[in-house]
């Protein structure tokens, strides 16, 4: 396997933007971490996705911070940010705007024009999005897809870098709609907040009890934003281990045993749908965030192994078998990543 040790970029220029990447990697928690304890692994989760220009669900039982995480890095960012609280009675037009009859003070005609919505931001927050019902969730598919909004007969574009972070808890089921799979599949990662340890719920209770009241401070502008977008990109990544990513993605579809082979039988027994291309072109883009962050200017198959469960934990579909032997998405996933080899075999 050939592995390239040069860096993605091209000169000092580039050089400088990796050694700022991951300087504002490192401010950009330290300003998190005055506001939100712990949680590190969600942060650079959401850094990922933020980079590799993807969206990001946070899924976890309430009172763990999700929103306050997802509003505390956007004010770690010189973005414009919008938070839209979704209800049962939320309309389509509530998010993406709608056309407006106005009256022209000049000529004392009237004309149509368009009142654009919350999504026309740089970062939404969806806060508890399975609360609409799904033809209003469906309005973010666009936007999230193709970063343009189509009403009536105009089609809007959104003014990049567009971010989208929803939070979902996953213990009200009253009064709740669940994500449609195409929905779902517009995430780029399915993030489960966990709970804190003791020692890191003492430092918040202390933090939220006081009168300090900390502030994160801005660090990254979204023109900065968007150049390390195109530098993660950039990092280059040996066909080998797209290989792989992509073997290892087949082997989760109702034709992985023909493909991979009949080891897998024993996974094909929870499945019921596997996951599309977009779940390897996410492996890879995330890996090649990954890797940048952690300095490495090259992909090896360890990234793209962290990436795996947050990538398909929400893609993978599963039957009442996995229900009845109380198996989950997290544990196929583990189980697929001890089966397939990395190297493909003769």
């Amino acid at each position: 396997m050939t592995i390239h040790h040069s860096p993605p970029g091209n000169g000092a220029d580039d050089m400088a933007v990796i050694a700022r990447l991951r300087e504002a990697r490192d401010r950009v928690k330290q300003e998190m971490g005055k506001v939100v304890v712990g949680q590190n692994e969600i942060i650079d989760s959401l850094l990922i996705g933020l980079l590799c220009r993807g969206h990001v669900l946070l899924h976890g039982v309430p009172g763990l911070g999700k929103t306050l995480m997802a509003r505390t890095l956007a004010r770690t960012l010189e973005m414009e940010f919008r938070r839209v609280q979704f209800t049962p009675d939320l309309m389509p037009a509530d998010i993406t705007g709608t056309d407006v009859m106005e009256e022209d003070q000049a000529t004392g005609k009237y004309r149509v024009s368009f009142v654009p919505g919350p999504v026309f931001t740089n970062f939404l927050l969806a806060d508890e999005i399975n609360r609409t019902p799904p033809k209003t969730q469906a309005a973010l598919l666009q936007a999230m897809q193709e970063s343009e909004v189509s009403v009536g007969r105009e089609t809007y574009r959104l003014k990049p870098p567009f971010f989208v972070v929803a939070t979902q808890n996953p213990i009200e089921m009253e009064g709740t709609y669940p994500l449609p799979e195409a929905q779902l599949d517009r995430f780029m990662f399915n993030l489960r907040v966990r709970y804190p340890t003791v020692d890191e719920e003492v430092r918040i209770i202390k933090g939220t009890t006081s009168t300090l009241a900390a502030q994160a401070e801005k660090v990254l502008a979204a023109e900065e934003v968007l150049r390390l977008q195109e530098l993660v990109r950039g990092v280059p990544i040996a066909d080998a281990v797209v290989r792989y990513t992509a073997r290892l993605v087949a082997a989760t579809r109702p034709d992985g045993v023909q493909t991979i082979g009949k080891s897998l039988e024993a996974i094909h027994k929870y499945l019921a749908y596997g996951a599309s291309p977009r779940a390897s072109q996410y492996m890879v883009l995330g890996a090649k965030g990954r890797a940048i962050l952690s300095g490495k200017y090259h992909v090896d198959f360890a990234d793209i192994q962290a990436m795996a469960a947050p990538v398909l934990r929400h893609r993978l579909v599963l039957n009442f078998h996995a229900r009845a032997d109380n198996l989950d998405a997290d544990a196929l996933v583990e189980r697929l990543l001890k089966t397939v080899s990395l190297e493909e075999q003769p």
